[in-house]
Parts: C-alpha cells; structure tokens; sequence
C-alpha cells in the first residue's frame, strides 16, 4: 500500500507532498512517488497517537470491565486516531489490581489500538496529594507487594510518590522489571523528585495536577520535572486541568518531554450523566470536568486527537503537537517501532485533517476507522 499526502510527519517535521509505502504492517520508505493507491486531498498523515492513561472509554471503566470490554474500548479508540494505548487502573486493593492486570493479558492482541500494557495509578500515593483516589488503600511499596503486580507480566508503567516508605528501592526493582516508573500523586519536593529518577523514573504523570507545585523556591515535582532532562511529563490538555498559559510554559521549557494524556474516563464519548472511575461513581455534567460529589476533579472526557488540537491552537508548533502525542510516550516506554513514520517501523498511521481530528486510521497497515482518500 502506498498512501501520498500534502504533508507528512517525518522524522519531526511536515514534509510536503510525500509518500509513505507499507508493505507487510511496516513502512518500508518514505519519500516522492510516482502513484499511490490512496491520496488524502488535505490533511497530515500521521504517527498513530499513543495514550499513556486511559481509565475507560465509551461506556466502560476498565477497574470493572471484562477483558471483551477492554477489546470493545481498543476498537473504537482508533476513531480518535490513537493506535496503542495503556489502560489504566486507579488505586484499589493490591489483590484487585492484579486481577486487572491479568485481565490485560486476556485482552491484548486484539483488533483495534494495541494495547501494550497497564499503567497502574496508585496505590503508592501520598495522601496530601490524593485527587480522586481512595487514601485509606494507599500504602508502602513493599516486596510482596510488588511481587504481586509484577507476577502477571502486563504491568507497563506505574505511578507512585517517591517520598513513601522503600519507594526509592522500589523504583530500582521495577525499572530492572522493564516497568517504566512515574512519580504522581506526591507531595515530594524537587529533591527527591531528583532521587527517584536517579533511581530510574522517567516521568511524571499529569503535570501540576496531584502534586507539589511549581515554587521560586522549592521547584516541587512540576518543577522538577519541567528541569529535569530525564524526566517525561504526562500532560492533560482538556481546558479544566491546566490553563493554556501554563501549558505554553511546560511546551517551552521541556521541548520533546511533555506527553500528552487524555486520562480519559467511561463517560469519554458518552452523554452527560453518572460514570464509574475505578467503581466509583463520577459527575459528568453539559460542561465543565468530571467531578467526584465532593467536586474533586476525576479523569478527563478527552479524545487525544482534541489534546493535540489544543495543543497547537495555544500556539505549539503542530508538528511538536503531535509528537507529544505519539513519538514521545513511545519512546518513554521504549517502544522505537511505534509513534513515528519511518523505514522499519510500524505501520500504525493516522489521518489528521486540517482541524487535526481523526477522519481515517490505520494499525499496522490495516484500516480500522474512517475511509482514506
């Protein structure tokens, strides 16, 4: 298959009136051709967008759902030109958890967005900081503990708070585990923010939100993490979470290390109502976040191709826009083959129209949303 655009992303930057050729779910070049067998007639061809925390999805929330809901959630995500995602699961029992993750592996390799693997948010948190989540499950990352999310092999990344009790030795295991560490929900200063990564963590999940702030004289973990050029920072650009001017501030002062995150719940895609996040119920009104009763805010009804429109409509270069959204949370979990277009990777592209939403996608060189052309 070859597929011609008037622009492609590349190796970071738009080419004009460009070509991609897949053969066998790869690309196999990138260039002039002289025919194609699809023309999009506007529009960026695209990496597929990667999300690094998904709670649910159109309908479902994956701490309850069975493994065919997690593949229902997994079809549909590529109509919001996402091809590999995390799902997500909030603090709960240990013993919980691990019957999520194993309920991943019933669930990966189906059709649709790849799912590669489970971020588990919680339950090493710190209380100070603890958003929506449930404080009386927080606790220690103890050995057994561990051992119990790490026994059913699915777990890609997890975020924890630094400061609590073995959290710095827990750090060192997981990452020798192959688990990508983020530092989150945590009253941490900047200090130990600085342990835990030389340590091994390499990310910091949703930026300003659940955590030390940002002060001229104690940077805390968004400081940290915006100075900090081991660090990734998981960005939820949905308009209630972050202002757009200090969004524009995390854009500039950490080029190629903000992902953006949808962090998106069950009622992401649905109307207005009563939603569950990790089985407990959420606010989803007209307008305004997801809230607990409480009116704490609770995930996010975000698709990533709006996060990457509203990323470049505050003034982000567009093709940095979309790295942020595909080249750059492949990378922090150190998959090469994916969020870029590029001999020998794989063919998991997205057709972004002039308003950068989704109207075609494709995973491994198969069409799964939308007509191309």
């Amino acid at each position: 298959m070859i597929v011609a655009a008037p622009a492609v992303l590349t190796a970071g930057a738009l080419v004009p009136d460009t070509a991609v050729v897949v053969e066998g779910g790869r690309v196999v070049s990138v260039g002039p051709q002289p025919a194609a067998d699809v023309v999009l007639h506007d529009g960026i061809l695209a990496p597929g967008l990667i999300d690094l925390q998904v709670n649910g999805s159109f309908g479902v929330d994956f701490a309850e759902a069975p493994a065919d809901e997690w593949r229902d959630v997994a079809r549909r995500l590529p109509e919001t030109g996402v091809t590999a995602f995390l799902p997500t699961l909030i603090t709960a029992p240990v013993a919980e958890l691990a019957d999520g993750l194993r309920c991943a592996a019933a669930a990966m390799g189906g059709e649709g967005a790849r799912i590669l693997g489970v971020h588990v948010e919680g339950p090493f948190l710190s209380a100070e900081r603890r958003g929506a989540h449930d404080a009386a499950l927080f606790c220690d990352p103890t050995a057994p503990r561990l051992d119990a999310l790490l026994s059913p092999g699915t777990m890609a990344l997890i975020t924890l708070a630094p400061e609590r009790e073995g959290a710095l030795e827990a750090i060192e295991r997981l990452v020798a585990a192959g688990v990508v560490v983020s530092v989150g929900h945590s009253d941490a200063t900047a200090a130990t923010v600085g342990e835990a990564a030389d340590a091994g963590a390499r990310s910091v999940t949703h930026l300003f939100n659940a955590q030390r702030g940002l002060h001229h004289r104690e940077p805390g973990v968004a400081g940290a993490a915006l100075a900090d050029s081991r660090i990734v920072a998981g960005l939820i650009l949905d308009g209630h979470h972050v202002d757009v001017r200090v969004a524009r501030i995390a854009f500039a002062a950490a080029p190629g290390r903000i992902a953006l995150v949808t962090d998106a719940i069950a009622a992401t895609g649905m109307p207005p109502g009563m939603y569950d996040l990790g089985g407990e119920p959420v606010i989803v009104r007209d307008t305004g976040p997801p809230t607990r009763a409480d009116g704490r805010l609770a995930g996010a009804v975000l698709r990533l191709d709006d996060a990457v429109a509203r990323a470049a409509a505050i003034g982000v270069d567009v093709a940095a826009a979309i790295e942020a959204a595909s080249r750059v949370p492949a990378d922090l979990l150190g998959r090469t083959d994916l969020g870029r277009i590029e001999p020998g990777a794989a063919a998991d592209l997205v057709w972004l129209g002039p308003d950068l939403r989704a109207r075609a996608t494709w995973v491994a060189g198969e069409l799964v949303h939308g007509v191309a052309g």
